[in-house]
């Protein structure tokens, strides 16, 4: 094992009961805020894919790709961020990270055509998949236990203020400017945080001299990619056309290499050096946490995609109205982090998650009782009551779950519950998608809505369960 001993930052030094020094604040700080710029580029672009249809000549099972293939690069990059993470230093992995994406951004704002533009996107996506688990590794390792709940209630600001923009601002630019628009205004704002990162950033933790092994990550494609890719087919089927022959052995190939991956990564533990080291679900918070994010991401992202359907789809509201409608839950989520982060430190997980959970199956209940007359103000209130109960989910679940690993986890922590994340919000979008197309398959969308939103409630109400086994943790070893 390795230490870069050019200006790094020791936890050992920092006292539990101070204040985090200047140091640490300014590292987390340009790590939060490219984890923001990133996020917020993931959702800007769903709104705009009508209009690069007209533009770019293609289909609309062709300009999906620009979502899907960020989404299936995201499933295969993230679980090789636990090596990533421990091979690199932080200033490395950060300049990969924004280099990546920055360099993507530039491809997209200039791509003279589709094929250019899906190849912009998998760019962007390799470095916005390190991003997030280098931020959550970097917390770990910075930040005492009693201040990480206030921490991490920060980080609830990038992700998921950021989302909740993604929409609005991407309406405002198509109406005003060209698609190219989206990634020019996002261009100079990356290059500032990467200029920022570069001139700031100091090396958190240590490096470790572990070899990859490829036999793992050539797994992870056919392991994550087809499992992601077959969830998200799945949700696309047309009702009555048969079965999804491709998405289903899509389905079924990624189930058999997942099972192949794990036994690998389990034998390879024994010599000490998987690709993404398993061990972390020997913790019982950890496994309780990540079953709860899971449950809720199903809930969630399946509900994210829906509404926006009903909205413009049963009540005519367009792109841009429809963005300000979801925007004040993503505001109230990201700015109530940091007071739920403060609670956390105070009570503990149990009471939050239980309050959040239930607030959760008690939203999507609401949404499964819509109409073509549902009032628009009655769903922005329900819309940011939601947002609420998910704030009070997952800054508790996320610190509770990787408070306990040891300093070796903590890049493997984060990138399972990432990658986990990404399946979860695959299936719960296929899920309720599916039953959405197949209800309406009959005439009648607003009963294909209530029936999906009602399968989220009873989805959510296993959060429910998981979010009264949560419990305050503390480090832990291997």
């Amino acid at each position: 094992m390795s230490r870069d001993t050019s200006s790094t930052v020791n936890q050992s030094a920092v006292d539990p009961t101070a204040r985090l020094s200047r140091r640490s604040v300014t590292i987390i700080a340009t790590l939060l805020a490219a984890t923001f710029v990133v996020i917020l580029n993931e959702t800007i672009m769903n709104v705009a894919l009508p209009r690069l249809m007209t533009d770019l000549g293609v289909s609309s099972s062709t300009v999906q790709w620009l979502a899907t293939g960020f989404m299936l690069t995201m499933a295969v990059v993230i679980p090789t961020t636990g090596f990533i993470l421990q091979r690199l230093t932080t200033r490395q992995a950060f300049m990969a990270a924004t280099g990546f994406f920055t360099a993507g951004t530039a491809m997209a704002a200039c791509a003279p055509g589709f094929p250019i533009l899906l190849l912009a996107r998998v760019v962007q996506a390799c470095g916005t998949a390190i991003m997030l688990p280098l931020l959550m590794t970097t917390i770990l390792t910075l930040v005492p236990v009693a201040r990480r709940g206030m921490v991490m209630g920060n980080v609830t600001i990038a992700i998921s203020v950021a989302p909740a923009l993604g929409p609005t601002v991407s309406g405002f630019i198509l109406q005003h400017f060209s698609w190219r628009f989206l990634f020019i205004f996002v261009l100079p704002v990356a290059l500032t945080v990467m200029a920022v990162g570069a001139r700031c950033l100091s090396n958190v933790g240590e490096t470790e001299r572990q070899r990859l092994d490829t036999g793992s990550v050539a797994l992870t494609i056919p392991a994550f990619g087809a499992l992601v890719y077959g969830l998200s087919q799945i949700g696309a089927q047309t009702p009555g056309s048969g079965p999804n022959v491709p998405a289903i052995a899509a389905l079924a190939a990624g189930t058999a290499a997942m099972a192949l991956f794990v036994a690998r990564q389990l034998r390879l533990q024994r010599g000490g050096a998987p690709l993404l080291d398993l061990r972390a679900f020997r913790f019982r918070m950890f496994t309780v946490s990540t079953l709860l994010m899971v449950v809720a991401m199903m809930a969630l992202f399946g509900g994210i995609l829906l509404l926006p359907i009903y909205l413009q789809s049963v009540r005519h509201v367009d792109a841009l109205a429809t963005g300000l409608i979801l925007l004040p839950g993503g505001l109230i989520m990201g700015l109530s982090g940091p007071l739920i982060g403060r609670l956390f430190d105070k009570i503990g997980p149990l009471p939050l998650t239980v309050s959040g959970s239930v607030l959760m199956v008690l939203c999507l209940w609401q949404y499964s009782q819509l109409d073509a007359h549902t009032a628009v103000w009655w769903i922005t209130a329900v819309q940011t009551a939601l947002n609420l109960g998910l704030a009070l989910l997952f800054t508790p679940a996320f610190t509770t779950g990787l408070n306990p690993l040891p300093p070796a986890l903590y890049s493997h922590g984060s990138a399972i519950m990432s990658t986990l994340q990404q399946v979860a919000g695959a299936a719960g979008t296929a899920l309720l998608v599916s039953i959405y197309a197949l209800v309406s398959a009959r005439g009648d969308p607003v009963a294909g809505m209530r029936a999906a939103f009602l399968a989220a409630t009873l989805m959510a109400l296993g959060a429910v369960v998981l979010a009264a086994l949560m419990r305050r943790t503390a480090p832990g070893n291997v």
